[in-house]
């Protein structure tokens, strides 16, 4: 029988007996079939490790400006605003979705992505994989009348 895939990406596998992401360590396989209670969340944004001493350096270039240039109001204003939206934009990583699932009796983050169109094509051939490896092989166990 060959395997079927439902969703090949550069950070993901989902075929219909393996799950596998791809994060920026060592690769994680899972078998769909021990996985159990999928569920989406959303993680909330967080605050960037390193934007607090890009604050303190734009902080240290304005003082200094202040001081060693003959007319410094206008060129520090100029810089600060310049320099406050451009942090403020990296002060935050935006939010990030996540798959949670119990694997093997362990909770476990199967996927995460920050870009909301991947994560959804993921999570929808997860579903589907899953969908089709509980299917008996009579069926759904329906009848026709």
């Amino acid at each position: 029988m060959r395997t079927r895939i439902y969703y090949r990406g550069p950070d993901a596998l989902v075929s219909d007996d393996q799950f596998v992401w791809h994060p920026h360590s060592a690769p994680q396989v899972f078998a769909i079939s021990d996985l159990r209670n999928v569920g989406l969340v959303q993680a909330p944004s967080r605050i960037r490790p390193y934007a607090p001493a890009l604050a303190a350096g734009a902080l240290a270039a304005a003082v200094a400006g202040w001081t060693l240039l003959p007319d410094p109001a206008i060129y520090v204003l100029v810089f600060l605003g310049l320099a406050v939206p451009g942090v403020a934009m990296l002060w935050r990583e935006p939010g990030r979705w996540e798959l949670h699932a119990q694997y093997r009796g362990t909770a476990v983050v199967l996927y995460c992505s920050a870009d909301a169109r991947v994560f959804n094509q993921v999570s929808r051939a997860l579903r589907r994989a899953m969908e089709d490896t509980r299917r008996t092989p009579w069926g759904y166990g329906l009848a026709a009348a």
